[in-house]
């Protein structure tokens, strides 16, 4: 299983979910920054500062309050994740096998598969948008240039993909300043946009969940773009680098969006945007339009490898390579697309509800994981019983782990508050939704208690007698 690692930034990369031996294990820390704050500016994220004020009806003020606290705090939650991808040296959702099972993964793995083409469907329409609006495209063939564009960098990979991003960060960083500049001081705000909105707990609570849930839907990628730094990368630059990143790359956009929003509460993103940076608005639209196809491109390789994960615990025997990647991008391309030009007519409440029921099933997830991480296992795991057929020193299913995610569910459902459905308690919260919050803390005290009571203590695990290729590299890259 010994490759030589791409040399060049569009050589395709040839590993899919395998582990990454030692010998090619690249980058640093401030890597992490660049990839979280250029992928986050762009225009979904713009769209989703727009919520807070044109669909919320937030005043300025408190838009940006609730856009600022979820961000930092969601980022927290995010951030965590981002240790797991050097120590571990696997993607993301493969280290779910870990906590779950090899078999009892599988529904985690399938739920985030979902996310991550919500997220594609969702890009697709806000450049095509943009390409419309530059060009005068129609909406449809501008959704699938857009789509497109990005299954190429699904393709190619990991490093096309740092440096496609590493790029954006300063080209749409400075562009974002642009447009702050041209918004407040040369086109400047109304008085009327600057009073507009009045305050309610809930649209602060749900906007305050849009944003920590960005941060959150953000950790089944993590580990995805850190499993080829060296294991010296350390906990904390890695939590850091990765942190101030994505905070900052999407709290920014989202600010704009909330002057958007205050501002031109009826008009979409795209045209909204335009108009508050007359002068200028080709250009930003233009640098937002091309953040989308690099965050897309991320979207559709995470998708892709989870969907290979998925495929791999069927048949074991399955060794998925570039080919496999590029294949599988294709048809969840095709997926998306779909949902794209199904869901284009109604975007931002359609996004919105897309976003708030992904809490629901992401925060049981991320608690169990994080707490199997950091507090009963403390990033102690087995690499080889992760690719084993019968789950090695894991299992096929850990009722702890499976339990514990559906009861993070079950519990959230009362405070749920969407326009598709609210609970009994976030009825009696006059439609406050807090079932983020009670999710984790509800579930990550619950799944340590039975883990120390029920499950394998930290250290206690046994390792699979069988052993597999991957032996040898863990013990490299054990006494490296």
């Amino acid at each position: 299983m010994n490759q030589a690692a791409p040399t060049t930034t569009l050589q395709v990369e040839q590993r899919t979910i395998d582990h990454i031996p030692v010998t090619e294990r690249h980058g640093r820390a401030r890597d992490l920054f660049t990839i979280w704050f250029g992928s986050n500016i762009m225009l979904l994220t713009v769209a989703t500062g727009v919520v807070a004020t044109a669909v919320y009806g937030l005043p300025i003020w408190a838009a940006f309050a609730a856009l600022a606290l979820g961000n930092v705090v969601g980022g927290v939650v995010m951030a965590l994740h981002a240790a797991q991808g050097p120590q571990m040296g696997v993607p993301q959702m493969l280290q779910t096998r870990a906590q779950f099972g090899s078999q009892g993964s599988l529904l985690v793995v399938t739920l985030v598969i979902f996310m991550y083409v919500g997220f594609f469907a969702s890009n697709m329409v806000l450049g095509g948008q943009a390409l419309s609006s530059l060009f005068g495209l129609s909406a449809t063939p501008a959704i699938i240039v857009i789509g497109l564009v990005s299954v190429v960098g699904a393709i190619v990979g990991y490093r096309l993909i740092h440096a496609l991003t590493g790029l954006m960060s300063v080209v749409s960083g400075l562009t974002l300043l642009l447009a702050f500049v041209w918004v407040l001081f040369v086109n400047g705000l109304s008085h009327t946009a600057l009073g507009s909105g009045g305050f309610t707990l809930v649209g602060f609570f749900g906007t305050l969940s849009l944003a920590a849930l960005w941060q959150i839907a953000y950790a089944p990628y993590v580990s995805d773009y850190t499993r080829y730094m060296p294991r010296d990368t350390g906990v904390r630059p890695a939590f850091w680098a990765t942190y101030s990143g994505c905070v900052l790359g999407s709290l920014l956009p989202m600010l704009l969006g909330g002057l958007v929003g205050a501002a031109l509460p009826k008009a979409d993103t795209v045209d909204g945007l335009s108009t508050l940076t007359h002068g200028i608005g080709g250009l930003v639209i233009a640098v937002f339009g091309i953040g989308i196809a690099a965050t897309n491109a991320m979207n559709l390789y995470c998708g892709a490898l989870s969907t290979i994960t998925v495929g791999q615990t069927l048949v074991p025997s399955w060794l998925p390579r570039s080919t496999s990647r590029a294949v599988v991008s294709v048809v969840l391309f095709v997926g998306a697309l779909v949902m794209a030009i199904a869901g284009q007519d109604n975007f931002l409440v359609n996004f919105t509800n897309f976003m708030l029921l992904l809490l629901c099933v992401l925060v049981p997830w991320t608690a169990v994981n994080l707490v199997d991480y950091y507090v009963v296992k403390h990033g102690d795991y087995d690499i080889e019983s992760l690719f084993e057929r019968d789950g090695g020193a894991y299992g096929r299913y850990s009722p702890i782990a499976i339990g514990c995610y559906f009861l993070g569910i079950l519990v959230q459902i009362p405070f749920l508050s969407t326009t598709m459905f609210t609970g009994p308690i976030a009825t009696r919260l006059h439609g406050v939704d807090i079932s983020w919050i009670v999710g984790l803390a509800v579930i990550s005290p619950v799944y340590y208690l039975l883990m120390r009571a029920y499950g394998r203590l930290p250290g206690r695990a046994v390792s699979s007698p069988h052993r597999t290729p991957l032996s040898a590299e863990v013990v490299e890259e054990g006494t490296a």
